[in-house]
């Protein structure tokens, strides 16, 4: 290699990054990249005390790279050479063929016992019936998908625990689409099988799928798994709505107070985050009432997302259904039970949720 051509390789790369320097001054800030499904560092502001501690680089770093011009190419980009290097785990989530599976990592120690515990803890708070439903992800049922060797948090013990048996349900459907392929929730045929599971083992009679006619709502859902990853170029997935909303009631205590709500907000099909169609998302308390059905029966969900998907199949079931989620509900649960003449409680949260959840000691209350 002659000098000029080493000078003229070191200036092209010198003006590519000023370029590119240049392009990212002009360039307006993001405050949420939809890919990612996230929002995006802003530009920090500066003191000395920050400088000296090295909180103002590391503010100024990660606001460069999530700022970067191109941000979401260049991921893809990076993603998809790792895979032709041999690579199939990509930020925690493993490339299986078509299909996107998060691992699990392992809990810190002793944080499932003391779910477990507060779980017990709020059976003997109250006089309603209690049950634990856990749900194993994607990782536990279609374990055989992921890469030989690759590592994931074994969920059999903790599954033992579950008094609701979403997993036999789930495993004697595993070769149906029961997750979706770039997301870590279940699709709504595998929360129509959770939702037998669930009303079987509450003594209530399960639903028939013929009842149901599935619209399909959406071919083009990228899910969480698809934003985390990397990995862009899988076929999107194809998201269905199965229950019919007449009869149906939903009520939303979003703000703190009664908002009339829908069982699908449609308007979250235009948008990145799809699933959150299903109830209009996170949400602290969520009613659903179903005129039709007038024997007084009501449920408390004491949840995470995946129950977004379930409710609409339990309400065909219960004259109510109320949604409760510990992110965002402080009040002792025990005593909104009460307070709401609820006969039984669910406690029913994803595996993957559900070790690492930090709120569940809200349940003692």
């Amino acid at each position: 290699m002659t000098k000029a051509y080493s000078r003229f390789l070191t200036a092209f790369f010198c003006l590519f990054l000023a370029g590119l320097l240049v392009w990212h001054v002009l360039l307006p800030d993001r405050a949420q990249s939809e890919t990612e499904n996230r929002m995006l560092a802003q530009a920090p502001e500066f003191s000395w005390s920050a400088l000296v501690s090295g909180k103002y680089t590391d503010a100024v770093e990660e606001y460069f790279a999530d700022q970067f011009p191109l941000r979401d190419g260049w991921t893809g980009l990076k993603a998809r050479m790792e895979q032709l290097l041999g690579k199939r785990e990509f930020n925690g989530i493993y490339l299986c063929g078509d299909t996107l599976i998060s691992k699990v990592e392992t809990p810190a120690v002793g944080a499932v016992d003391k779910n477990l515990s507060y779980v017990d803890r709020l059976a003997g708070k109250t006089d309603a019936n209690v049950v634990l439903g856990l749900i194993p992800s994607a990782a536990e049922i279609w374990k055989e998908k992921i890469p030989a060797g690759a590592d994931s948090w074994d969920q059999t013990a903790l599954l033992a625990q579950s008094q609701v048996d979403f997993q036999s349900a789930l495993v004697a459907h595993a070769d149906e689409p029961i997750f979706y392929r770039t997301d870590h929730h279940w699709t709504t045929l595998g929360a129509f099988y959770g939702a037998n599971t669930l009303l079987e083992s509450l003594g209530e009679e399960p639903l028939k799928e013929d009842d149901f006619t599935p619209e399909t709502v959406s071919d083009s859902f990228n899910g969480t798994l698809y934003s985390q990853s990397g990995i862009h170029w899988l076929e999107p997935d194809t998201m269905e709505f199965w229950v019919e909303e007449e009869g149906l009631t939903v009520t939303s205590l979003r703000t703190g107070k009664e908002e009339l709500a829908a069982l699908y907000d449609r308007t979250y099909l235009e948008k990145k985050d799809k699933y959150s169609s299903f109830l209009g998302g996170n949400q602290p308390l969520c009613v659903i009432k179903n005129e039709q059905v007038t024997d007084g029966s009501k449920l408390l969900l004491v949840r995470d997302s995946y129950s977004d998907a379930l409710a609409p199949f339990l309400a065909q079931r219960f004259s109510e259904v109320h949604l409760l989620d510990l992110r965002y509900y402080r009040a002792p649960v025990s005593a909104y039970a009460t307070e709401n003449g609820i006969g039984d409680i669910a406690v029913v949260y994803s595996v993957q949720n559900f070790i690492s959840d930090v709120n569940l000691v809200l349940l003692t209350q």
